[in-house]
């Protein structure tokens, strides 16, 4: 009966670790947002700057989370690791802030509606780098 409505594939540990990881990436959705919000609307800080620090204190918390929740890691050496997520992390900045400035720029869309628009893409980019590249066993 699971095979009939293709179950077996939606349980699978990937697809488990994927909807793990999109968990964590809601929060850090949460963090970035917020902070981007503040920086931006409040401090008056340049729009992608404040982004940037958004994004990077967003992939900060979600390493930690990744780390004992999605991915399990025991790896002892803490610094490697997180070293490994923060450049697959900017490596995603990068490309959020490409589509972010294509979006915006040239297509005029919405500033936060152009970083949701960022923020899904780079959420595919980093779950698979981070399985072949930061998390591996």
């Amino acid at each position: 009966m699971t095979e009939l409505f293709g179950l077996r594939q939606l349980l699978s540990p990937l697809f488990i670790k994927f909807l793990k990881f999109g968990i964590v990436g809601t929060s850090g959705v949460v963090v970035d947002f917020g902070i981007t919000y503040i920086l931006k609307e409040k401090l008056k800080i340049q729009q992608y700057i404040s982004n940037a620090i958004g994004f990077i204190c967003a992939s900060t918390t979600n390493y930690f989370l990744n780390r004992f929740w999605t991915f399990h890691s025991t790896d002892p050496n803490i610094s490697l690791e997180y070293g490994r997520f923060i450049l697959v992390s900017m490596l995603g900045l990068a490309i959020n802030t490409l589509i972010l400035w294509l979006l915006v720029t040239k297509f005029k869309w919405n500033f936060y509606l152009s970083k949701l628009c960022a923020i899904g893409v780079v959420t595919v980019w980093n779950f698979f780098v981070n399985l072949a590249f930061t998390f591996v066993k």
